[in-house]
C-alpha cells in the first residue's frame, strides 16, 4: 500500500521527463465548510506537504491556455522535498467549478480529494456573512438568495460568480456527480464538517487513512469553526429564507446522499430558524 500511494505522488510526467513530483491531493472544498482548519492541521503533519499559500486556484484559472497547458506555475508554488509523503493544496473552489474536474484529471488521475460538506442553508448564510464583512455585496441575505441569485450565470466563472453564487456552490450532489463521472469513488473522501469540529481526532485519523500517512503526530489544536467578524450584519437566517432553500436543495441532497453516503438527515430542517 505505502509503494501505491509513493506511485500516486511521484507520478512520472507523460512528456518523458524522469519522476516529476506531483500534487497528489487537493482539499477542495467546499467553501465555508472547514476547509482552512483542516488545511491548517494537515500543515502540522510531517509527511504531508501543503502549497506555500492555501487557495492556489490553478484549475480554475481560465486565463490560462489549456488546450497546453504546462505544469512549471503550478509547481512553483509548491517546495517539493523528499521528506514528504504526498503534497497537496487547498482549493475550495475546485469542487464547484466543474470545468476544474477535467483539468485535474489531465494533469494526475490518481488525484485524491478531500471534501468537507456542511448543511448547504448554513453553508450559504456564512458565504454572505463573510461577502457582506468583506464589502463585496451590499444586499441583505433575502434578496442575495433571490433576486440576486440573477448575478451569477451558467457557465461564467467571474467575480460575480465567485462572489454571489451563495444556493449554487451548495448543489452538492450535481457537484459530486460530475466529479465522480471522472474519478473512482475511492479517490474521493467525504467528510461531514460537523465531525471536523466535534469529533477532530477521527476526522484527522481518516484524513491520515485516506492520504496513506502515518496518524497525525499529536492531538489537534485550535479545532473550532471561523466566526464571521463582529459587525452590524442586516439580515438573519430566517425561517422563510431557510424554507426556500430548503425546497431548492431537497433534491440535490437526496442525490448528494445517495452517491456519497453522508448521513444528511439533520440538514434542511427549517423549524431551528427564527420567524
Amino acid at each position: 500500500m505505502r509503494g501505491l500511494f509513493s506511485f500516486l505522488t511521484r507520478s512520472k510526467a507523460p512528456a518523458g521527463s524522469d519522476a516529476e513530483p506531483r500534487v497528489g491531493f487537493l482539499l477542495a472544498g467546499v467553501q465555508k465548510g472547514g476547509t482552512t482548519t483542516l488545511a491548517r492541521q494537515l500543515g502540522h503533519h510531517p509527511a504531508i506537504g501543503l502549497a506555500r499559500r492555501k487557495e492556489v486556484h490553478h484549475f480554475d484559472d481560465e486565463r490560462l491556455d489549456w488546450a497546453g497547458p504546462t505544469n512549471a506555475a503550478y509547481h512553483a508554488a509548491f517546495r517539493f522535498e523528499g521528506r514528504r509523503r504526498i503534497w497537496g493544496e487547498c482549493t475550495p473552489a475546485y469542487l464547484y467549478w466543474q470545468p476544474a474536474h477535467d483539468r485535474i484529471r489531465a494533469y494526475n488521475p490518481a488525484m485524491r480529494f478531500v471534501l468537507l460538506f456542511r448543511d448547504p442553508i448554513e453553508r450559504a448564510f456564512s458565504q454572505w456573512s463573510m461577502e457582506y464583512a468583506r464589502g463585496s455585496d451590499t444586499v441583505d441575505f433575502a434578496e442575495a438568495i433571490r433576486g440576486g441569485r440573477r448575478r451569477v450565470r451558467p457557465g461564467r466563472w467571474n467575480k460575480a460568480a465567485r462572489v454571489y453564487s451563495y444556493v449554487e456552490r451548495g448543489l452538492y450532489g450535481r457537484q459530486m456527480q460530475h466529479l465522480l463521472e471522472r474519478f473512482p469513488r475511492e479517490q474521493v473522501l467525504c467528510l461531514p464538517s460537523e465531525t471536523l469540529f466535534r469529533r477532530p481526532e477521527a476526522a484527522l485519523a481518516e484524513v491520515a487513512r485516506f492520504l496513506g500517512v502515518p496518524p497525525f503526530p499529536r492531538p489537534p489544536a485550535e479545532v473550532h469553526a471561523k466566526q464571521a467578524p463582529a459587525i452590524d450584519y442586516p439580515s438573519r437566517l430566517t425561517r422563510a429564507d431557510a424554507a426556500l432553500l430548503a425546497a431548492e436543495y431537497r433534491d440535490d441532497v437526496a442525490l448528494f446522499a445517495s452517491l456519497t453516503g453522508v448521513d444528511t438527515s439533520g440538514w434542511l430542517a427549517v423549524d431551528r430558524y427564527p420567524e
